[in-house]
């Protein structure tokens, strides 16, 4: 509290969705360059690709190899996928409406206010941040995949399951997905990858975080949560366990072991202290807020920060995650549960979802990764 940590923030002003579209025509580009693809003569078709509205502000970054093929053929109805992209749609809003726009509401009052809050509240802040930010950008790709499938286009997964990681490792291969697989393709391996002396591969990881960093935002809190990630990863990297965990948690169980449910705690922890960096408006809040964590306050009792309301966005967080557990296996949510069910339970749970959108809806919440 109260320590001066004073570093100027790089203020560079970018156009809005940049990030997103500069990445898809970069990928085309290198990738006709290396003859993996061959450049397209249909410019209606390729600026469809470039342009294709459901992803076009905040992702999946889609390939070429992927996306741009799909706008040759022709469209035809599936009566199965529109039904599964409108129910991808209903999960991405809400998780969207409910869980990350009023996880918001706590997470604004404690970020707002951390000076005069204990460290016990700004902990349990932190952590609504990160449910908050995960449910608004997978919300948001859940609700793009589901639209594009409506119209007959497959776009690919972008978020699969990442608080059920076991490591840090495991957590960036199922985090925002399209944009980790772009940056592993494009620089992590042209920068010679895991290869060469354990000098390159230090500078490799950091130079790939880092810039990740950056991509969000011109702002020192974002390099410094990249930073933090890159020593996070890194003695996976050079102990050669960074491939560890490859399926998903608990695949053949219902319920994790104690080891796993340990692994997956230790991980959501560690991103919690890195979302806060990326959560605060500077280092020197960041490291104030940190600081309060980790003093005698930690151990009284949570100020009330939120009330009744908090409690409720708690509980239907625990709602959300059970759905989340019990699809871990699938590419969202919902995807499968209810299938096999009477069709009378099955759209009453569909409604109940509905009916919760409305009764939880918030005003005037953007989606956090537009600024990007």
């Amino acid at each position: 509290m109260g320590k001066s940590i004073e570093i100027s923030r790089l203020n560079i002003i970018l156009p809005v969705g940049i990030s997103f579209y500069t990445f898809q025509t970069l990928s085309y580009s290198i990738d006709v360059y290396r003859r993996k693809i061959r450049p397209t003569r249909n410019i209606l078709s390729f600026f469809s690709f470039v342009c294709f509205f459901p992803q076009l502000v905040a992702g999946p970054i889609e390939r070429a190899q992927n996306l741009l093929p799909q706008f040759y053929k022709k469209r035809k109805f599936i009566y199965k996928n529109a039904v599964d992209g409108l129910r991808q749609i209903l999960w991405g809003l809400f998780k969207k409406v409910v869980i990350a726009d009023n996880s918001a509401i706590v997470v604004n009052l404690v970020f707002d206010n951390y000076l005069n809050l204990n460290g016990s509240t700004l902990f349990i802040g932190a952590i609504f941040f990160a449910f908050q930010i995960y449910a608004d950008f997978s919300g948001y790709s859940d609700i793009a995949i589901g639209t594009s499938r409506l119209f007959g286009f497959n776009l690919q997964q972008n978020f699969s399951f990442p608080y059920f990681s076991r490591d840090v490792a495991e957590f960036w291969r199922r985090w925002h997905i399209s944009l980790s697989t772009w940056f592993r393709d494009y620089l992590y391996i042209p920068l010679g990858g895991n290869r060469g002396s354990t000098l390159k591969k230090v500078r490799n990881i950091f130079t790939i975080f880092i810039i990740s960093g950056f991509w969000h935002g011109a702002n020192w809190t974002f390099i410094t949560w990249g930073f933090l990630n890159a020593c996070y990863f890194l003695p996976f990297l050079i102990t050669k366990k960074n491939r560890n965990h490859l399926n998903i948690v608990a695949q053949d169980n219902m319920f994790p072991s104690v080891k796993e449910v340990f692994q997956m705690l230790s991980t959501f922890i560690l991103t919690v202290f890195a979302w806060i960096f990326f959560r605060s408006k500077s280092i020197k809040d960041a490291v104030n807020y940190i600081n309060e964590i980790f003093s005698i306050s930690f151990f009284e009792m949570p100020d009330n920060f939120g009330g009744i309301e908090a409690l409720k966005t708690l509980i239907l967080i625990c709602l959300f995650m059970m759905f989340e557990w019990f699809g871990r296996r699938n590419k969202y949510g919902i995807e499968k549960i209810g299938l096999k069910w009477n069709s009378f339970i099955r759209y009453s749970f569909y409604f109940s979802l509905i009916i919760l959108i409305f009764i939880f809806s918030q005003d005037n919440m953007q989606f956090i990764y537009f600024q990007f």
